[in-house]
């Protein structure tokens, strides 16, 4: 049975991997080899830096465990550090904790195959903090989908010993504002572009986003200008400006409907493109296997306030949840760390579930 301190010093040994967006390669690596060496019976398949651990038992139900190898860039956070039961450094909680309780779990899954009450995958995947164009649990869907199917799908991000349910969907729209050049000394012989904002800037200050109640959670939205762009000279009236609105929204709706939403609000715009969208994913609080996960450890449930890969599952039609060890609110910060207690209460439910520990 590993323990607090074995699971804390695996995730020590992960973080002191560096592992940003695009560079896991060394990471995948050691996690491979790491399998390979504990776990030698497991199926073990890789795509590019992506990892799909797998038991064959021919057990009615499969559970998939996930979790993404990459970090944010490093922020004064490069070495990691232990103090006490907590572990400081980049990746900790987000998430190389629950990277850590995964090999941990595969080594389980090695030594007790008797007891497993499902088939369990574990998929390990790179640039999951980056564009979705990069996302190795995309890639995997679009060229290998049988190594990632299953029955519930367990996402190990940092949830702080909560289940957090279903995720927000999050689109990025670019609205385009048209003007024409003067010099700044005689403004009234053109059109000032960044002025005609006012209006679309206004409305969405005035905008009051939603709380949306989905399977008695209360999904908050957001709709905010996350960047704006404009001006070629200081005495130079601009003629073209733009401003990228950024709006998360609540699993009750699809992306096309939170798309129209938005483009009510941006209607005064002389264009109007969208960036981006990934759709939101309900929280399926009464699927069997969900339900039995909450309910089997009295779980606490609240709802996921942003977009994660659980999206990818349920598009798939898998019900998908995150649980995951560390505190979600510490993830891409200077201060980011994980305790061993949260690794390994992650670790005996998650084993406990599937059957391994």
């Amino acid at each position: 049975m590993t323990t607090a301190l074995d699971l804390l010093a695996l995730t020590e040994e992960l973080c002191a991997v560096r592992s940003e967006s695009h560079k896991e390669k060394a990471l995948t690596d050691l996690v491979e080899a790491k399998i390979r060496e504990s776990a030698p019976s497991l199926r073990v398949d890789r795509l590019g830096d992506n990892i799909v651990v797998r038991t064959e038992h021919g057990l009615e139900k499969r559970v998939v465990l996930g979790g993404h190898l990459d970090t944010v860039p490093a922020n004064g956070n490069a070495v990691p550090r232990i103090d006490g039961d907590v572990l400081h450094g980049l990746g900790s909680a987000d998430m190389k904790g629950g990277l850590a309780v995964m090999l941990a779990l595969a080594q389980d899954l090695e030594a007790m195959q008797a007891s497993a009450r499902f088939d369990t995958t574990l998929v390990f995947y790179v640039a999951e903090e980056v564009a979705e164009e990069f996302n190795g649990l995309r890639h995997l869907f679009l060229e290998r989908p049988a190594w990632v199917a299953g029955d519930l799908a367990v996402l190990l991000e940092p949830t702080g010993a909560w289940v957090e349910a279903g995720c927000q969907g999050t689109l990025h729209l670019r609205a385009t504002f048209k003007g024409e050049r003067a010099h700044s000394a005689r403004p009234w012989m053109g059109v000032n572009a960044i002025h005609q904002m006012s209006d679309v800037l206004a409305r969405i200050v005035a905008h009051a986003a939603d709380t949306v109640d989905v399977d008695g959670l209360a999904y908050r939205e957001s709709l905010e200008v996350v960047r704006v762009d404009g001006g070629v000279a200081n005495n130079v009236i601009p003629d073209h400006a733009t401003l990228i609105v950024n709006r998360r929204f609540a699993p009750c709706y699809t992306v096309d409907e939170a798309t129209e939403q938005v483009i009510a609000l941006l209607d005064v715009a002389d264009e109007v493109e969208v960036l981006n969208a990934s759709p939101a994913a309900p929280p399926n609080l009464w699927d069997p296997l969900v339900a039995e996960f909450i309910g089997k450890f009295d779980l606490g449930v609240r709802p996921k306030l942003g977009w994660t890969d659980v999206a990818r599952f349920a598009a798939a039609g898998i019900p998908a949840l995150n649980f995951g060890p560390g505190d979600p609110t510490v993830a891409h910060a200077a201060n980011e760390h994980v305790t061993g207690e949260s690794l390994e209460s992650c670790y005996a439910v998650l084993g406990s579930f599937i059957g391994a520990t």
